[in-house]
């Protein structure tokens, strides 16, 4: 390839500002780049400097074309050092060297020594990257037509971009189509306002750039971001067009009432939903469905099957609100009185002004209570509550009560669906049985078949790794709830809406408004080869040499955002597009055919090996410290900001996510004589903070394999270690390095390979 052609002309430049010239002795830094490798090297007291970085372009124009920076961290002044068709590698000698380590010490100029050998032989083996590119579709998909995805679809094509509107419903709206008035959204917060929802449909319906689909389902999508093939079928026609990203604004279904026997729903017909309070007010009247007459006394149970491990363990969050509004229909529309009987009152933020105003109303009460009772009396309904703010428990006889069930995202009905599927499949799979079992079970499987066909899917994904987007234990759409909410495992797929999460329409709206510009975003850097989130940007994708693969399927497998698809034979089929560049796969490969220009097995190993190895134990012994980019890395930074120190014999090695780890490394480290590894990722479990979802927890699965690489070295299990750090508990840093190194040094000893 062309940049292989070039030879590499290479620049050391080390900045002494921050005190790193006060600290280290920046002579024998350069000593180790020109006797170990030949390479020169230049200083300036300011590097990040207009001045200083006139240097590097300077130098740049005479022919330099690697350079390594050693000063601050890589993290910062990114800009700064970043010159276009340039190998730049950083080494960060300010955080991870002179702020944390004890100034114009031995070991810490043995540290700073070895970073400046990883630091170039990372750049000898590093090419720039060659940007995946292919002509792709700039238009954006927009799955539901309610308020979350009419307001997608507006924001989309407002930037310039065509899109396509799917709805499965006869007419746009969604949900709010049906709503008398909506949750206030504006100042002074007091007063529920008009459903804007018919002029947002006219919007969409008269923009040019904007093709609607209703009475429509998507059918299937193929093929990746900026490429997706997606087949339409609306009234048993089918229409397939290209698209470049996708939002899901599927939306929500009320909580099944049905399962709530013991408030009374479906035992008396006087017990219904705030949906159907919502739906009775939107035509005209609020009625006692067994008398039809006008209800002049209503109780609203807040929570009904919410934060219950029965039924929703979840706050659906606007249930609180939308009682508050309701009690205000009573109040106006029935000149009635409202009860609201509620665990917990949530009215976040400026939401606050609202609920003052209900509580400022004579005709409408408010306890916190538990609800004892829900029967029939001779005139209406008795609601006992007990436990209540009043220190007694009360009774209240209504003409109707309301509950305030949940919202349930559509996705989770879809899951329990393809886990019945899979379930039915694993039975059909099972042999041995009689014949008369087996018609018995085909038929009962057709009833099972045609009853889930009654429950469609939304995106019909042919990905290896399922046709829909992986759910939280809720049924939510899962993200990087962490840092960027709209995010999904389904690169340039965008979940938007009550889909994501429990909200309200204003809600819906901001979160359409971010996710349809998370879609424009995702297409802007596809379309350049680049990655989108987290490593956006990044310009290079992996490449696999096939010819020695031995299809395994551990890259497929645990690839975790589906960027893999394989043939018959179980040989992986990259999709670059869908590629976030974690290097799970390469980490997963035990042939190590997978690689990124900037990014491989031989690079690190490499950066292994240059490590210094005392052979007397009385110099110290080695450790490696692999730690993922995007929480460890910037928390040993945070660490050493605030001037905590570390132990100095070890050596940090950051690597794109703890999943890419390859247990070669420790083969490669321990067989030099290092003493050992720790390895610091992100939490992982139901509360993950990994950027690439189950990093850390492949690191630690990958154990098993490390083991076996340590019992053939025959060497001790606890010379490898995995640990969780999230961001914020940077705190603990020197804790966990020094105790590692403690129980290395004082209960096992040095490494015995020293010296071969």
């Amino acid at each position: 390839m062309a940049e292989e052609s070039v030879e590499k002309n290479y620049m050391l430049y080390i900045c002494t500002g921050c005190d790193i010239g006060d600290s280290l002795d920046i002579e024998k830094l350069k000593e180790v780049a020109d006797e170990d490798f030949s390479v020169e090297s230049k200083t300036h007291e300011f590097l990040c400097s207009a001045e200083g970085v006139e240097l590097i372009k300077k130098d740049i124009e005479e022919g330099v074309n690697t350079i390594i920076i050693a000063a601050c961290s890589p993290r910062v002044n990114y800009d700064t050092f970043n010159f276009p068709d340039i190998i730049v590698e950083r080494v960060n000698l300010r955080e991870h060297v002179v702020w944390s380590h004890k100034p114009n010490d031995e070991k810490t100029q043995q540290l700073a020594e070895d970073y400046i050998r990883m630091g170039i032989v990372k750049a000898q083996k590093m090419e720039l990257p060659e940007p995946y590119k292919e002509e792709i579709t700039k238009s954006v998909l927009i799955i539901g037509g309610g308020i979350t995805g009419l307001t997608a679809a507006l924001e989309a094509a407002n930037t310039g971009y065509d899109v396509v509107l799917v709805e499965k419903e006869a007419e746009l709206g969604g949900w709010v189509k049906k709503f008398a008035k909506l949750t206030p959204s504006t100042p002074p917060f007091r007063d529920p306002r008009e459903p804007d929802v018919d002029e947002k449909i006219k919007q969409v319906m008269e923009n040019d750039r904007i093709k609607v689909f209703t009475s429509a389902r998507v059918e299937s999508i193929s093929g990746q971001p900026g490429l997706f093939d997606v087949v339409i079928s609306q009234n048993g026609t089918k229409e397939e067009v290209k698209i470049g990203s996708i939002v899901v604004a599927a939306g929500w279904e009320p909580y099944d009432a049905t399962k709530l026997e013991n408030l009374g729903y479906g035992k008396y017909p006087d017990v219904i939903t705030n949906v159907q309070m919502e739906e009775m007010a939107a035509d005209g009247k609020i009625v006692v469905p067994s008398t039809g007459k006008e209800a002049k006394k209503v109780a609203f149970i807040q929570c009904a099957g919410q934060r219950d491990p029965e039924h929703l363990p979840y706050c659906s969050s606007i249930c609180c609100m939308v009682s508050l509004k309701q009690a205000l229909y009573v109040r106006e529309m029935n000149d009635g009185q409202a009860f609201i009987f509620y665990k917990d009152m949530r009215t976040p933020g400026e939401y606050e002004d609202f609920y003052k105003r209900v509580q400022e109303d004579p005709g409408i009460f408010l306890t916190k209570g538990e609800i004892k009772s829900i029967s029939k009396t001779e005139n209406g309904m008795l609601v006992e509550v007990t436990d209540t703010l009043l220190g007694e428990d009360i009774e209240v006889e209504v003409d109707l009560v309301v509950l305030a069930t949940g919202m349930v995202p559509r996705l989770k009905k879809i899951a329990e669906r393809l886990a019945k599927e899979e379930e039915a499949e694993g039975e059909e799979a099972k042999e041995g049985e009689e014949k008369a079992e087996a018609t018995e079970t085909e038929t009962e499987g057709e009833a099972v078949s045609e009853a889930l066909e009654e429950i469609e899917g939304i995106l019909n994904l042919t990905y290896r790794k399922g046709p829909e987007l992986p759910e939280l234990k809720y049924g939510f759409a899962d993200s990087n709830f962490i840092c960027f909410p709209y995010e999904t495992q389904r690169t340039a797929i965008y979940a938007a809406g009550p889909i994501r999460q429990p909200m309200g329409v204003a809600e819906s709206e901001d979160d359409a408004t971010g996710a349809a510009l998370k879609a424009v975003q995702a297409l802007e850097l596809i379309s350049k080869g680049a990655a989108t989130f987290p490593r956006v940007g990044d310009l290079s994708y992996p490449e696999f040499f096939l010819q020695r693969c031995t299809q395994c399927k551990r890259c497929t497998e645990e690839c975790p955002f589906g960027a893999l698809d394989e043939d018959e034979k179980g040989t992986p089929k990259p999709n670059p597009n869908r590629c976030r560049r974690c290097g799970v796969c390469m980490g997963a490969c035990p042939e190590r055919i997978v690689s990124f220009k900037n990014y491989n097995v031989d690079m690190i190993g490499s950066m292994v090996k240059t490590i210094y190895v005392p052979e007397d134990e009385e110099e110290g012994l080695r450790f490696l410290a692999f730690v993922c980019e995007n929480d460890a890395y910037p928390a040993f930074d945070m660490a050493a900001l605030n001037r905590m120190e570390w132990h100095p014999d070890v050596r940090i090695i950051p690597v794109r996510c703890l999943g890419s780890f390859n247990v070669v490394w420790i083969a490669d480290a321990l067989s030099r004589g290092i003493d050992g590894a720790i390895l610091i990722g992100c939490k992982y479990g139901d509360d993950y903070q990994c950027h690439f979802i189950k990093g850390s927890e492949l690191a630690n699965r990958r154990m098993e394999n490390v083991q076996e690489t340590l019992e053939r070295l025959a060497l001790e299990p606890e010379r490898v270690k995995v640990v969780q750090l999230p961001i914020s508990e940077f705190d603990r840093i020197p804790e966990i390095i020094n105790e590692f190194v403690e129980e290395i040094e004082e209960n096992i000893g040095p490494n015995p390979y020293k010296g071969f």
